[in-house]
């Protein structure tokens, strides 16, 4: 084993060579790569951001969410509980209520996506303006394209015989 290597290969981190973004990145087994992809999710940041203020109850955050089903909702909900990001208190009364929250730390990261919703606030023009430039682009070459395909089959056309020509029957011409 070389110096500096960790012998679990679920272990992500600097093992001293470089600290390139890469080294987790590409690892499907990477604790840190797991993370990101659960709390990076789409409902999952809906959640934590809907939990910042105060408790809901699943209906309320499933009323609250647009187009999540409830099947998605009550799985991200587990994930983010086994995380330790949120807390479900079920409270003994008929029929069972049950409320979620931010845990400590739950509310800790919703700081940080607090910030990437800002960034995202203050940037949406710029990001809506890059799109449309690229649509355009995108656009023009393919009609480019498109043309110049018309234009190769036009010469491709123009240049082979005709069907009736003497050249494809076989026929000597005198």
């Amino acid at each position: 084993m070389e110096d500096g290597t960790f012998e679990s290969l679920g272990y992500c981190a600097d093992t001293g060579v470089d600290d390139d973004v890469l080294q987790w990145d590409q690892r499907a087994d990477c604790e840190v790569r797991q993370i990101l992809d659960r709390i990076a999710d789409k409902w999952s940041l809906l959640v934590i951001a809907l939990l910042d203020k105060h408790s809901l109850r699943f209906t309320e955050l499933r009323r609250a969410i647009d187009g999540v089903s409830q099947r998605m909702l009550a799985r991200t909900l587990r994930h983010l509980e086994r995380d330790g990001l949120v807390s479900r208190t079920v409270h003994p009364t008929v029929p069972p209520r049950v409320d979620y929250a931010l845990t400590p730390m739950g509310a800790t990261l919703h700081a940080t996506i607090r910030a990437l919703v800002v960034w995202t606030e203050e940037h949406q023009n710029a990001i809506a303006a890059a799109r449309a430039a690229y649509d355009r682009r995108a656009a023009a070459e393919r009609e480019a394209a498109e043309r110049e395909a018309a234009e190769r089959a036009a010469i491709a056309r123009a240049a082979l015989p005709s069907r009736g020509s003497p050249a494809l029957s076989g026929q000597v011409v005198s």
